[in-house]
């Protein structure tokens, strides 16, 4: 099956560290506003998702989530997540250690929209 979100060795590296100093983390890809649009990572939980929100995958066993009016628009796109040197302004965890993840994105192909990864959605309570 054709992945979603993919991850860069470098920002691999970068999620290594993070996970070692907070535990479990998870991503949330942000839609704009005072944060830009790049993938914001926290600890597991710190983020409070919603109906609103689907998960796209897994990026080294942290959860991918991303609003569903943002994927109408992503939905066509493999997200690959790498990492760069610079301060973002975001509440991000890499943030304070001089680095901050951005999101790149290709079209997927026929063939590789027809075999992607099924979503996973916020379950009711």
């Amino acid at each position: 099956m054709t992945e979603r979100v993919k991850i860069t060795p470098e920002a691999s590296a970068l999620i290594s560290q993070l996970k070692s100093k907070y535990g479990e983390l998870m991503f949330h890809q942000s839609g704009g506003c005072c944060d830009g649009s790049q993938p914001m990572c926290f600890e597991k939980g710190d983020f409070i998702l919603g109906q609103s929100d689907v998960c796209l995958g897994e990026i080294d066993g942290c959860e991918f989530w991303m609003n569903k009016d943002q994927f109408e628009y992503w939905q066509y796109t493999q997200l690959t997540i790498h990492v760069t040197e610079g301060r973002g302004s975001s509440f991000s965890l890499e943030i304070p250690m001089g680095y901050r993840f951005l999101t790149q994105s290709r079209m997927f192909t026929p063939e590789e929209l027809s075999d992607l990864v099924p979503l996973t959605f916020v379950e009711e309570s």
